[in-house]
């Protein structure tokens, strides 16, 4: 059998969630660690599997993918069939496409204002620059739109798309846990089905596996 390789960085939001489903379906892989900051993801055998030079690359056997969501639906529907009732995925072709709307709204609505606030109180101060309060508010306010609509949508549902865990889920972890190191928590904290929601998906095993994984590289 091929080995599968997760080429990435552990302070990548995208590396995250397929390492988080690489977990969660119990596959075995090597992961290759990209230095962004010293250009390895320029280099020409790295554009050679990802044109954008972008991480995560995931490589499994002759197929290379390179967009976090489109390797996450691969992988949740080629391994459906061995979960025993945890397929992150839905078998019916009408549920699903509830999974898929919900994919969608963590792409354009939730994440864009999450990574902002994640440059702003996370990044920046590592590089001993203040936050610039008039984007956080504009981010703030953005989120705490697509939250409201959340909190509605979570109080029908234990999970953002339905009643089980799916990809849709996966997909917000680590901007969630991003968001709950920043004074930004405030916008989760005053949800109760959100603050729920965050709080069960967070405490994953699998998702505290990727963080272990996190810690130690930092060490």
């Amino acid at each position: 059998m091929a080995i599968r390789k997760l080429y990435g960085n552990l302070n990548s939001p995208a590396t995250l969630k397929v390492m988080s489903c690489l977990f969660e379906h119990d596959l075995e892989f090597e992961f290759v660690s990209v230095d962004l900051a010293a250009g390895e993801n320029r280099k020409k055998e790295f554009l050679a599997m990802n044109p954008f030079g972008q991480v995560p690359v995931y490589q499994d056997g002759d197929i290379i993918q390179f967009e976090s969501r489109a390797i996450l639906r691969s992988m949740a529907h080629e391994h459906a069939h061995s979960m025993n009732g945890r397929e992150l995925i839905c078998f019916d072709s009408r549920m699903q496409a509830i999974v898929a709307n919900w994919i969608d709204v963590e792409d354009h609505k939730f994440e864009p204002p999450a990574c902002q606030l994640a440059i702003e109180y996370l990044v920046k101060p590592k590089k001993e620059l203040e936050p610039d309060q008039a984007v956080v508010d504009e981010a703030q306010a953005k989120l705490a739109k697509v939250l409201d609509v959340y909190e509605g949508q979570l109080a029908k549902h234990k999970y953002i798309a339905m009643d089980k865990y799916t990809i849709a889920d996966v997909l917000h972890l680590p901007n969630l846990q991003n968001l709950m190191n920043t004074p930004s928590r405030r916008l989760i904290e005053s949800r109760p089905h959100v603050r729920a929601w965050c709080a069960e998906i967070l405490a994953r095993p699998t998702w505290v596996k990727v963080l272990e994984m996190q810690k130690k590289a930092q060490a």
